[in-house]
């Protein structure tokens, strides 16, 4: 984002600037997740140009008291923004200040009392094993030719080996290539990734019928014109089986990864081991799936037994 867009001063604006290449290259933040924190700080930024009837400078951005970053909140929940968003926005918001600290650039006293609103306790909502064996199937009106080969091989590595959807349109023949697969994941973290025999069997079909050559470093997945498989692809392909197969809202490329690790869990493998397939650098991040095979068990014992 080039600093006029901020909204701030010159001086500011040049150490947002610093604050959005540290964002790539140590907190290794993902395209979206940069680009979010940049318009959060931009709206932050023209909120203070008429709060102030100036572009905030580094003495106006020092001088804030919580008071003002309040009011910025209040505006952003009165304009209808979701608790979710307030809560990224407050955490791009203490990004910035506590970058600004670290750098030397200024200190702001009030923005640690920032508190982001309470947001609810959402469980994942995986799909049924006999679900996901349906989808990952793919019916047979969805695969008639090599497009259909390569979604039938995508599904597969998203539920059997818990990928997410920017993971596995991001591999190569030369990840692909290695037992296990060395995944690089949110933050740059990498680990490591079985896979089935199954799966490896749907790709080599994929890559026998993909009429584009596809060299080791290159994307392994391809649109129908030769470009890199857009995610956006594969979200409209399970919108589509929703339909065919009758499957809940619920059911998106992530609810095959939440199906991963849940499966896994009810199938007694151990909660540390789910974690590092999946590439949760928190284990309480992993233990949501115990809420959800608890959820499982007592929606099935009300279901089965008579005086539930």
């Amino acid at each position: 984002m080039e600093p006029e867009a901020f909204g701030l001063a010159p001086d500011a604006a040049a150490v947002a600037q610093r604050w959005m290449v540290a964002l790539a290259s140590e907190k290794r933040l993902g395209a979206r997740t940069q680009w979010a924190y940049a318009s959060d700080l931009a709206q932050f930024g023209a909120f203070l140009a008429e709060h102030l009837e100036q572009a905030a400078a580094i003495a106006n951005l020092r001088d804030l008291e919580i008071a003002d970053f309040r009011s910025f909140l209040a505006r952003r929940r009165r304009d209808g923004i979701a608790n979710r968003s307030l809560a990224r926005q407050v955490s791009a918001l203490k990004s910035f200040f506590r970058f600004a600290e670290r750098s030397g650039a200024f200190k702001n006293l009030a923005y640690a009392a920032l508190r982001s609103p309470k947001l609810p306790h959402a469980i994942p909502r995986p799909l049924s094993s006999e679900q996901a064996e349906t989808v990952t199937s793919l019916p047979v009106e969805f695969a008639s030719d090599w497009t259909g080969l390569r979604d039938r091989a995508v599904l597969l590595l998203l539920y059997s080996c818990g990928l997410r959807i920017s993971e596995a349109v991001s591999l190569t023949p030369l990840i692909l290539a290695q037992e296990p697969m060395v995944i690089t994941g949110k933050g740059g973290k990498k680990r490591l990734v079985p896979v089935l025999p199954e799966t490896r069997a749907a790709v080599t079909a994929y890559l026998e019928a993909c009429p584009f050559p596809l060299s080791p470093g290159a994307p392994l997945f391809r649109g129908e014109k030769g470009g890199a498989l857009s995610p956006r692809i594969v979200q409209l392909l399970m919108e589509k089986l929703r339909g065919a197969l009758s499957l809940p809202d619920s059911a998106t490329p992530h609810a095959l990864r939440h199906s991963f690790a849940s499966h896994l869990l009810g199938n007694g493998a151990d909660l540390r081991v789910i974690q590092e397939l999946l590439g949760h650098a928190s284990l309480s991040t992993t233990q949501v799936y115990t809420e959800v095979n608890r959820a499982h068990v007592i929606a099935q014992f009300r279901k089965a037994f008579p005086g539930a």
